[in-house]
């Protein structure tokens, strides 16, 4: 064996290894400001003249391996001068810092033609070769990925920092060593998270899937099965600037290599250097207005295939956000063979803060993917679940990423983790976190069952008056697959009770497969039946369900609902549902149970039995299963979203009154306009060929309340129109900064315009308007009866502007048609708080 040993050294000696330059060299220290001593994050550390660098990360710390004798370190940032500092070949460890003062950037060798900037070649190259370069250039690829999500409370006021939990947590912090800002206010870590998965795209067609493989919360964290749980994978960390629009914060930035890049963007030709093997521009970016919605910052261009290489940008303080201090994004991209770039680390930092002096939120995003893939396309119906966490992911050993980490975590980072695992047992956080959870999710956890809604247990009405109620539901540590729902309420005015109970069972988690018991006796609204989806303004359904509800005709109804749904295929939803329904007016109402003519019989209730069927398709949707077994749409509706749904009723069975049809069709889509904004639209139409009562029919969902409510007629009286068919068209446009971006004395108020309008075309039959006697056939009198629309379509438009003072939106609405209507209202100013970045 010795003699082996000795052919081959003998053999690598003769052929000329360099043994003796192979040495390895590990340098590591910290890039900061020396005016402030503050870290520059992402700062260039590199050997110049070689493919040897890194870059530090967001707390300026770098480590960096150097093969072969080296003897000078350059550091470098984009507003700093570069400084170099001499080393030796010798220890195998060093530590080298660097401290970076202010100075302007040194333009490399280019050739200037006349009225043409440099950089605009470049970057007519690179829309040149941008197809090439997408990753949706690729049939298909996959990869591991790791994110690490961490968020921290910084500039911490002396009098808040004073109190009991976070004067616990910054002990615990003190303690660790994690260090403080440079005014010498603690920085208090309050959550992290950890997420392995696998992640899969196929492009023709689009399709993505994610595999959560293992997650692990510490800190202030959700529950574990949440949505907040599940949705800090790679899926929701999808950083492409090959896309003209990065959705961040629930905004549209354009990309600094978008289509339109010389109408937002000023570009500076920097530098030519080395990044690993790629020879690269250096690019300095700006937006030609500060407050447009666009980045800052520096690009690096592969000078061979014009390929994006690596970014490092920021977003201006003076862009149109809200409570944002700051937001800066560093990514490195991989060449894959098949040509197509996909990133191999991100990095983003976002700093939030309501205002100027009070305490902000610190939030850092790490995402590191490797183990690419190219180029070897799954069967289609493997994408068929967009987002699925395993079963085994909120289980495992504690150590788990100590083992698995793709990257090193830095002393500061190793203590955060620590502080984390401590201050979750402080007693005075578990009481905070409680807090929370009821304030988010509106129930109280007590063992396995779930007390609420809390913000339910007490209202007031004209019919109930003082209305109490209590509540729960199961939670899976009870049960995965059974959900129950049950409540008691009491109003001291009637003196009734009411209740309902709701049972649900999955039988089916791949295709969810799900089936539902309701029953329910309450009191409701006619002016609020099949209005549901409209009703997502809390503010507005507070104000129609309480105080004096006459005028939207109340009605106690029985309700018993069993329903089946399951999903077909991908975004293909069908559901059949089974319902019976007693309604019992509480108000003088009638119609005739034969022939329609004064004197015939008349009845003042009714009974229905329905068969209901539904069909829902959402192109490329993503849901995400949160811990009640329900499913929450995530990102954009960029394909239109179809819901048809069918209804029968069917005569004399449990006591049902009539057999009728009805078809409706609802389309809801999103879509982006660039610099215009983004405008959403619903279209609902409706179709009811059967003789019914007015209550049977659509109730147009009108707005007496002084909050503006996009899913209703904002200038409508409650019960002013119903139809038995119509069509109902809403588009509503926001406009973001545009127009008022521009504006001298306006623009730095950061307003946002918005844009609305209603139409709704409707009619109803002559024998639906006979069917309800003109008097009271017991006591005498005219009888309540209801309008429907003429020829004439109602509609109303409206103008306004929200992110007053960050979070109030005013909207002034113009009624364009029945202006002359009975107690109709043709301008009106509503209200409604948002907040929105």
């Amino acid at each position: 064996m010795k003699s082996v040993s000795l052919l081959l050294c003998l053999l690598l000696l003769l052929l000329g290894a360099p043994v003796a330059w192979a040495q390895k060299i590990l340098f590591s220290g910290r890039v900061t400001e020396a005016a402030t001593g503050q870290p520059v994050p992402f700062a260039s550390v590199f050997v110049r003249g070689t493919s040897q660098g890194t870059t530090a990360d967001d707390h300026g710390r770098y480590q960096l391996i150097v093969t072969g004798p080296v003897d000078t370190l350059v550091a470098s940032a984009i507003g700093f001068a570069a400084q170099k500092r001499g080393v030796a070949s010798a220890p195998a460890q060093q530590t080298v810092h660097f401290s970076l003062g202010s100075g302007s950037v040194s333009l490399g060798e280019v050739v200037v033609r006349p009225r043409e900037n440099p950089a605009y070649v470049i970057l007519r190259r690179v829309q040149q070769h941008k197809a090439r370069n997408d990753k949706r250039n690729l049939r298909a690829f996959e990869f591991e990925s790791y994110n690490r999500t961490e968020v921290s409370l910084n500039n911490l006021p002396d009098q808040i920092s004073r109190r009991k939990v976070l004067r616990q947590m910054t002990q615990v912090a003190d303690s660790l060593g994690i260090s403080r800002d440079a005014q010498g206010k603690p920085v208090v870590p309050i959550f992290a998270s950890e997420v392995l998965s696998r992640f899969y795209q196929n492009n023709e067609p689009l399709r993505k899937r994610e595999e959560i493989v293992r997650t692990q919360m510490r800190g202030a964290a959700p529950r574990e099965g949440s949505v907040v749980s599940q949705i800090m994978g790679s899926s929701f960390q999808d950083w492409d600037f090959y896309r003209n629009w990065q959705q961040l914060l629930g905004k549209d930035f354009i990309s600094p290599i978008a289509d339109g890049w010389k109408f937002t963007y000023e570009y500076e030709l920097q530098d030519s250097v080395m990044l690993g093997p790629n020879f690269c521009y250096q690019i300095g970016v700006k937006p030609r207005r500060p407050q447009d919605l666009a980045f800052t910052g520096t690009i690096w261009i592969t000078t061979d295939t014009y390929a994006l290489r690596r970014l490092d940008l920021a977003v201006s303080p003076e862009a149109n956000l809200n409570f944002v201090e700051q937001v800066r994004v560093y990514q490195e991209m991989a060449p894959t063979p098949a040509g197509g770039e996909l990133p191999r680390r991100t990095r983003v930092v976002i700093g939030i803060k309501p205002t100027k002096g009070s305490t902000g939120v610190l939030a850092r995003f790490t995402t590191v993917n490797s183990g690419f893939v190219v180029n070897q396309p799954k069967p289609l119906p493997f994408y068929d679940r967009p987002l699925e966490t395993l079963a085994s992911a909120f289980n495992g050993p504690k150590d788990f990423f100590d083992q698995n980490r793709p990257d090193s975590l830095s002393r500061e980072e190793q203590a955060t983790l620590m502080v984390l695992d401590s201050v979750r047992q402080l007693p005075a956080v578990r009481s905070l976190l409680e807090l929370a959870d009821v304030a988010v999710n509106g129930y109280y956890r007590v063992g396995k069952v779930d007390l609420g809604p809390i913000l339910t247990a007490y209202s007031f009405n004209s019919i109930e008056g003082h209305r109490f109620r209590v509540g729960f539901r199961t939670t899976p540590e009870l049960s995965r697959d059974w959900l129950l729902r049950t409540y008691l309420a009491y109003g001291t005015r009637d003196g009734r009770f009411k209740y309902g109970l709701r049972v649900q069972r999955v039988l089916d988690r791949r295709r969810w497969t799900v089936a539902n018991f309701e029953h329910r006796q309450d009191l409701d609204q006619v002016a609020l039946l099949d209005n549901d989806y409209a009703l997502e303004n809390p503010l507005f359904e507070a104000s129609a369900r309480l105080g004096n509800i006459s005028s939207s005709r109340p009605l106690r109804r029985d309700l018993t609902t069993v329903a089946l749904q399951s999903d077909l295929f991908r975004g293909f939803t069908q559901r059949v549902m089974l319902r019976h329904q007693q309604f019992r007016p509480l108000y003088p109402f009638a119609y005739y149970t034969q022939e329609t003519r004064p004197g015939a019989p008349t009845n003042d209730h009714f009974d229905l039995s329905e068969i209901v069927l539904e069909s829902r398709y959402a192109r490329d949707e993503v849901l995400v299963e949160n811990n009640q077994n329900r499913r929450t749409a995530i990102g954009l509706k960029r394909w239109p979203v179809f819901t048809l749904r069918y209804t029968l009723g069917v005569d004399d069975v449990l006591g049902s009154d009539f057999r009728y049809q009805k078809f409706n069709l609802l389309i809801d889509q999103s879509i982006r306009l660039g610099q215009l904004g983004r405008t959403d639209y619903r279209l609902d139409a409706g179709y009811i060929p059967s003789t019914v009562p007015y209550p049977v029919l659509k109730t147009h969902l009108g707005n007496q309340s002084p909050f503006y409510n996009s899913g209703a007629f904002n200038l409508m009286r409650y019960f002013e129109f119903v139809s038995d068919q119509y069509v109902a068209f809403r588009l509503e446009n926001q406009f973001d900064g545009f127009l008022l971006n521009s504006l001298p004395a306006i623009k730095q108020l950061n307003w946002r315009l918005v844009a609305t309008g209603n139409l709704l075309w409707g009619s109803v039959r002559e024998a639906n308007r006979r069917i309800i006697p003109q008097e009271d056939p017991v006591n005498g009198g005219p009888l309540p009866s209801f309008r429907p629309l003429g020829r004439t379509p109602y509609a109303e438009v409206g103008y306004g502007i929200e992110n007053i003072f960050k979070v109030a939106r005013v909207d002034f609405l113009h009624r364009l048609t029945y202006r002359d209507a009975p107690g109709a209202r043709t301008f009106g100013v509503k209200v409604s708080f948002q907040f929105k970045l």
